[in-house]
């Protein structure tokens, strides 16, 4: 049975931890990893005990942050969605996919499949292997590495040559439509990455995306439509875990965890509507190398404060 000193999570804590989910999350820059981070940055001691410790509900306090920005989009992209969920049931009554809404959430649908197997199998291991802050400003500085390399690999002669043979829209990228299940499939298990700390699922997409030779713009609203699914499925996997902590057994505790969770998931749903407005408008005109900086220095100033100050105690 764990036993903390003070409290698992204070009510300031918790306001920043969802403003950062809500930037974060959509920022293909790593919610996971900066919520990792970002107690030691400033020596939160009591949530990096509690981070620490293997059978706390902090994963499930992370899950609910994320389930945060997952209502965001929701809310952002509703309209999108009941078209989605409408084409989905045409298929089903018509057994054939005709439209470009249709293939769209078929799509979605053969993507969320291997990330949702993988994640099952792989969350637990890989969060125990690398959810550490030293991993977390490594693998930051990885994913900054992977958006920079996307931006170069865009320009190549074999992806545009891919986007003029799939078909080309208005700025002379492929259409999001025209991928293949297959490369949904791929797509999709490649989003398991993002259970490592430090490694954004959004970024992970649209490099996939821009490597097929989506554009900024199609590459991202299809990460961030694709982000969903899983997300509010892992909610519902770990809400139990919130409801009923199986490491703390004071009462006190349990209904401060639980208004914590609340309120940051709020935090998270409403700055992730902002985000979300700012980053379809950034990515109609700019792209991810801004990103892949800022991952590569925030990772290599964090490698070096860990090194240097080392862990709250």
């Amino acid at each position: 049975m764990l036993t903390f000193a003070t409290s698992l999570i204070t009510t300031a804590q918790a306001l920043i931890l969802g403003l950062l989910q809500g930037v974060s999350e959509l920022f293909p820059i790593s919610s996971l990893g900066h919520t990792i981070l970002f107690p030691t940055l400033f020596r939160w001691h009591n949530i990096v005990v509690w981070q620490s410790q293997p059978s706390s509900p902090w994963l499930a306090f992370v899950v609910m942050l994320h389930v945060g920005s997952a209502i965001g989009l929701l809310i952002y992209f509703w309209r999108d969605w009941i078209a989605l969920i409408r084409a989905f049931f045409t298929t089903l009554r018509t057994r054939r996919i005709e439209t470009p809404t249709e293939r769209l959430i078929w799509l979605i649908i053969v993507a969320t499949i291997p990330v949702g197997l993988l994640g099952l199998l792989l969350e637990k291991p890989l969060r125990t292997l690398f959810a550490t802050p030293i991993a977390a400003a490594i693998f930051l500085m990885v994913n900054g590495a992977v958006l920079l390399f996307a931006e170069r690999f865009r320009r190549r002669a074999d992806v545009r040559a891919l986007a003029r043979r799939e078909g080309l829209n208005a700025e002379g990228a492929r259409e999001l439509e025209t991928m293949s299940y297959r490369e949904a499939g791929v797509i999709g298990a490649a989003q398991t990455t993002a259970l490592i700390a430090g490694m954004s699922r959004d970024g992970v997409v649209m490099t996939a995306g821009l490597a097929r030779g989506l554009d900024n713009a199609d590459a991202a609203r299809f990460a961030f439509l694709l982000a969903t699914p899983p997300i509010l499925a892992a909610g519902v996997l770990k809400v139990s875990d919130l409801i009923h902590p199986p490491t703390v057994s004071s009462p006190h505790l349990i209904h401060q965890l639980q208004l914590a969770a609340i309120l940051a998931a709020v935090v998270a749903a409403v700055v992730s509507v902002f985000t979300v407005h700012f980053l379809t408008r950034y990515f109609q005109r700019r792209n991810l190398v801004p990103f892949g900086l800022y991952c590569l220095g925030f990772g290599a100033f964090m490698a070096a404060f860990i090194a240097i100050a080392g862990a709250p105690a």
